[in-house]
Parts: structure tokens; C-alpha cells; sequence
């Protein structure tokens, strides 16, 4: 006899933000219908383990699915447990009551299951498409079966019907399309496909479709037939869970092009599992190339998040940091406490876990690679050490230690990539400074003034090539005890005492001379002054401060800049011909020492690849002088 009821636990309101809020897409309902199936023969099977009468092998288990457009239905079958009458009242017709989730807190010891279904929700976001849902089940054991049949949030009836097999049958009637929504398309076994590939695909058991295809009729040229074949949809068995050993390097590649959507081979997999605090499977993957819009604003990072190989996030934010923000793969965990929907973690907890895990895995195997494939690795940064950098820069160093010895610059001893730690490592112990110099490429650098006495000391200098370079020195400071310093600043002296006091007296015999170089100057530059740091350039710039000549470059560039100026220095190599003929302008003509000056300076700042303030003017300077 048919009992038509009230659902006992909500409201028809609760049942509509169920269907329009809590699932953000559609789609999900039949993962979750799939997934409470898989729950069911999951019981059924440790039914099997614990009584001895229960004669089941788990191999014969299935969910199939089955497409009807004429009758605009979606049947999903299982050969599970089934559910009795007053199970279907109890966790169909109160919204949020879950007979996995008491089924899994009554079995919480036994390690040979594992229910994916914790919420009594799921089954609910079949209303999202259907105007109406039947569920028949028999249930192991029992030799009556029931009907649970409703449309909404008015009610639902549950009456005995003529099942035979032990299981649950779920009958989802679509609704009719409407001017917002296509509901046609779940009608279409490709779609069905997708979605099952999607979300379920490693659902330990086999989910089947009725497959409808054509084929060249044999001994007929230009026939053809069409036929139905039950064709397995799932992968069942997830790479990520199978033992290493068994993984060719092919598998692995395959698995990547296929789920990462990468036709290139990735540089690097990472795949292990981790027992403890939080237990997880990651199957992680190195690109070796950036993805088009990697630096830009609308890439999306983030790991794929399954739980119990049901697949909960596409992208995972949270999982790694912006600075590795390259890695592809995904992570399975059974521990992830999931909210209502299953789409959203509930509680952080396990997630932090996992995800500060998961950065000290993939730092210490960018360590090893740098260390057993140096050629992969440096391939590796080209494409990423950009982001690498802007992880020191952005979070102002808060995350040296996971990023500091991964970082590469180009040395001047052979224009080859070199590390922090293998520059301090050759260097002398007497040396306290790593030296530096920033310019748009390596040549340009090498043409810098300061350069040549660097070289000429026999010192090795990082070339700082990068327009966020700079910045990274000056959050660092300091690497291994060792300050950074840029051989175009003050800092930048490797003279005596002796020959600073010598400097120090020749500077202050001709102040007179450089205040009138400065007066001449005003303000584009702090002060001018003779230096023994150059050998045969006779002129350069040196930034005082903390802005340096490409920090100012760099400022400058970006949007609604407010012209930031670095407080510069004009200095006039002593040992120069120019520095004497100065002497002897100041003492005889001091307009001409004047326009020396400028020129001087508008060299100065060509050199550093500044823009000349007035190239007519000095080119008429210029004129000037040559025809005296």
C-alpha cells in the first residue's frame, strides 16, 4: 500500500537552496548518484567479510547507466546492498540523514572500508534535472522491495513494488529544456561519458553504458549497421594508487597529456603517498615548458583534489603556493573533511597539512634535480625561475628557506647558470660580499665601467638580468653570512686603506672644482667626485641608497609611476686624461668646464642605458668643443 509523506526533517526552502545553492554545477549529480552506488556495494562486500553466510565476489559488481531521450530518463543501477522500506524512509525522506555515514561510524575500525557517501545530501542533487526521481531497491536478504518516488519538496511515496535483484535502481525524468538551461544535453551518452570521466573515473567499480555506435556491414562495400554494445566507461583502478614498479615512464606520460592537457613530455613526476597526520596519495608533475599565460593574470593554479578517488576540486588553490604554482597533478585523501555539498572542504585542517607537505616534496625534489640533472633543471628554471623569484619578492622573504638555493643567475666566468650556494662555495674566504650587476643582458653588463675592475680583481660577479633581480638582493640581504652588493653602488670598494685616504685627500683638494661641477648639474645628480674604481672608462654613475640606477628604470616603467629617482653619483676616474683636463678647465675656463661637464655626465648615463635628457643640446655641446 502506497504511504504519500511529508519529508520529515525541511522545509520546501531548504530543498531549494539545496538544489540552486549548494552545487555550483549541475553536473555534479551524478557523481554523487554514482558515488552513493559504489557505497552500497562497498557494504554489501563487508557484509561478505564478516558473515560467513553472505557468498559475494567482488569482482561481479557494477553501477550501470542507461540513457531513454524518447522517455527523457537516466537509470543508474547497482548490484549493492539495497536499501529496505524503512531504510528508504529513513535516508531518502529525511534531507541530510546518511546511512554511509552511520554505516561508517558503527565500522570505524575496520581497515577494509572505505565510504565515499558521508552526508545524505548528495543523493538531492538529482532534483538539479529532474522533475522527478524514483528509487526501487531490494535489499540483501529481504524478499520485499520498495519504491521511493518524488517530485520535489511536496512529499514523496514509498510502496512495495516487483524488484527482483538485490540493489537500487535510481530513475532520474529530466526536466524540458527552458530558455536558461539545456537539459537535453545530460540525455546524451557522450555527455554522460564526459561527466563519469570527469568525476568518477577511478570508482573502484566498473560503471557500464549501453553504447550505441555503427559498424561496416561484412561483405557489404557502402553498408552499414547500427548496434548496441555494453562498453566499461571508468578507469576503475587509479594510477596514483598502483605501486611504482609497475608504472612504465610511458603510463606516466600518458596520464599527463591525457588529464594535464600537456603534448609535451613533463620534465618531472612525483609520485608517493604519506601516512600520518594526514594520509594522502600526490601524483605531481615538473612541465618542462611554461603554459602561455603562466605570468599572466588569469592563470589558475592548483592541484586536482580527490577524495577516496572521487574527484572533489578541479584546482586546489590551496594545495601549493603561488611560487610553485607550475606543478600539475593531483592528491587523493581519505581524511578531507568535506562540507555539505562534497564540492568545498569544510574544515582546513588536513588540507594544511597536506599542502605544507606537498611544498617540502617538491622543493627537495627541485633540489635533487638541480643536483642529478643539471641540464633538466636549468631547462626547468628558463621557463620557471621567474616565479621562483617573485615568491621571495612578493612575500618579502618570508619564504627564503624553501626558495633561496633554487634560485640561478648567469656568472661572469662563463656566462653559465650558478647558484647562491655554489657561488659562496668557490669563492675565497676572505671574499664577504657576493658581488652583482643589473642590465638588460649579460653583454650590456659586461660593457659597464665597474665591471672591468671587478673582472680585473678576479672576482665573479652575478649578472642580474631580470627586472625583479634587484629586488629579490635587497629582501635577501645577505646569503650564508655573505652581503649582496652591486658593483654600481657606494658600497662597491675594494681599495686599501691607503688608497681610500688618498682618494679621501684628492677628493677634498678639488671640492671647490666638483661644486662647481655640481652647480652645473644641479640637481640630476648628489655630488661628483674623482674614483679609483675605473681603469679606462672615464666616467660613471653610482646610486646612493637604497634605489639603484635599474631600480629606477624599473619603477618607471610601470603604470601611473610617480618618476622615482635614484640619488646618483658622478664619478670621474682619477687616473684618467679627462680627470687633469678638468683641473686645467676649472683653473682657466670655467664655461667650458661647464659643458664637460654635461657631456660627462650625459656619457655617464648612456653608459648605464639612461635616456639623455637633451640630445640637441648636447650635441651641440658636443660641436661646441670639437670645433676649438
Amino acid at each position: 500500500m502506497a504511504r504519500t509523506k511529508q519529508f520529515k526533517a525541511e522545509s520546501k526552502k531548504l530543498l531549494d537552496m539545496m538544489i540552486n545553492s549548494i552545487y555550483t554545477h549541475k553536473e555534479i549529480f551524478l557523481r554523487e548518484l554514482i558515488s552513493n552506488a559504489s557505497d552500497a556495494m562497498d557494504k554489501l562486500y563487508f557484509l561478505s567479510l564478516t558473515d560467513d553466510n553472505v557468498k559475494l565476489n567482488r569482482e561481479d559488481f557494477r553501477i550501470k547507466i542507461a540513457l531513454d531521450k524518447a522517455n527523457r530518463t537516466i537509470t543508474i543501477t547497482d548490484n549493492g546492498i539495497g536499501m529496505s522500506g524503512e531504510e528508504l524512509e529513513t535516508n531518502l525522506g529525511t534531507i541530510a540523514k546518511s546511512g554511509s555515514f552511520s554505516f561508517k561510524q558503527e565500522n570505524e575500525k575496520q581497515d577494509d572500508i572505505d565510504i565515499i557517501g558521508q552526508f545524505g545530501v548528495g543523493f538531492y542533487s538529482a532534483f538539479m534535472v529532474s522533475k522527478k526521481v524514483v528509487a526501487e531497491s531490494l535489499k540483501y536478504g529481504e524478499s520485499a522491495a520498495y519504491r521511493w518516488e518524488s517530485e520535489g519538496a511536496e512529499g514523496y511515496r514509498i510502496e512495495e513494488c516487483d524488484k527482483t535483484d538485490v540493489g537500487t535502481k535510481i530513475t532520474l525524468y529530466i526536466k524540458d529544456n527552458t530558455e536558461e538551461e539545456n537539459f537535453d544535453e545530460y540525455l546524451e551518452q557522450y555527455t554522460i561519458q564526459r561527466i563519469i570521466k570527469k568525476y568518477s573515473d577511478f570508482i573502484r567499480y566498473p560503471i557500464v553504458m549501453d553504447w550505441a555506435s555503427s559498424r561496416k556491414v561484412e561483405g557489404e562495400e557502402n553498408k552499414w549497421e547500427d548496434f548496441v554494445e555494453e562498453r566499461t566507461v571508468n578507469s576503475m583502478v587509479p594510477l596514483w594508487k598502483k605501486d611504482k614498479k609497475d608504472i612504465s615512464k610511458e603510463d606516466y606520460n600518458n596520464f599527463y597529456s591525457d588529464n594535464f592537457h600537456d603534448y609535451s613530455e613533463p620534465l618531472k613526476e612525483i609520485h608517493y603517498k604519506v601516512e600520518g597526520s594526514a594520509t594522502y596519495n600526490a601524483l605531481l608533475y615538473i612541465p618542462k615548458k611554461a603554459p602561455f599565460d603562466y605570468y599572466g593574470k588569469d592563470f589558475e593554479k592548483g592541484l586536482q583534489l580527490y577524495s577516496s578517488g572521487v574527484l572533489i576540486m578541479d584546482k586546489c588553490a590551496d594545495l601549493v603556493p603561488d611560487y610553485f604554482g607550475f606543478v600539475k597533478g593531483l592528491v587523493d585523501s581519505e581524511d578531507l573533511s568535506l562540507n555539505i555539498s562534497r564540492e568545498l572542504l569544510q574544515h582546513d585542517r588536513q588540507l594544511k597539512i597536506i599542502a605544507t607537505n606537498i611544498e617540502k616534496k617538491i622543493k627537495n625534489e627541485l633540489t635533487k634535480l638541480m643536483k642529478d640533472d643539471r641540464e633538466g633543471y636549468e631547462e626547468f628554471f628558463k621557463a620557471f625561475g621567474l616565479g621562483l623569484k617573485f615568491g621571495i619578492y612578493h612575500t618579502f622573504g618570508a619564504n627564503r628557506d624553501v626558495l633561496e638555493d633554487l634560485l640561478l643567475f648567469t656568472s661572469s666566468n662563463d656566462k653559465k647558470l650558478v647558484s647562491l650556494n655554489e657561488y659562496v662555495d668557490r669563492c675565497s674566504e676572505a671574499q664577504q660580499s657576493i658581488y652583482y650587476a643589473c642590465g638588460e643582458t649579460a653583454d650590456k653588463i659586461d660593457m659597464l665601467p665597474q665591471t672591468e675592475l671587478a673582472k680585473e680583481k678576479g672576482l665573479e660577479i652575478l649578472y642580474m638580468t631580470e627586472p625583479v633581480d634587484e629586488f629579490v638582493t635587497q629582501i635577501l640581504g645577505e646569503y650564508k653570512g655573505k652581503k649582496f652588493v652591486n658593483i654600481s653602488g657606494e658600497d662597491f670598494d675594494l681599495s686599501t686603506e691607503d688608497e681610500k685616504a688618498a682618494l679621501n685627500t684628492l677628493n677634498e683638494e678639488n671640492k671647490d672644482m666638483f661644486a662647481a661641477m655640481k652647480e652645473t648639474l644641479g640637481e640630476k645628480v648628489a655630488a661628483v667626485r674623482f674614483t679609483h674604481k675605473l681603469r679606462k672608462h672615464p666616467v660613471c654613475l653610482v646610486s646612493e641608497g637604497d634605489i639603484s640606477i635599474e631600480m629606477q628604470k624599473i619603477l618607471n616603467s610601470m603604470p601611473n609611476s610617480e618618476g622615482v629617482k635614484a640619488q646618483l653619483a658622478l664619478e670621474v676616474n682619477k687616473d684618467h686624461p679627462i680627470a687633469e683636463k678638468l683641473k686645467e678647465l676649472y683653473a682657466n675656463d670655467k664655461d667650458t668646464l661647464a659643458k664637460y661637464t654635461e657631456i660627462l655626465y650625459a656619457q655617464a648615463r648612456l653608459i648605464e642605458g639612461l635616456p639623455v635628457e637633451n640630445p640637441t643640446e648636447l650635441t651641440d655641446l658636443i660641436c661646441d668643443i670639437m670645433v676649438k
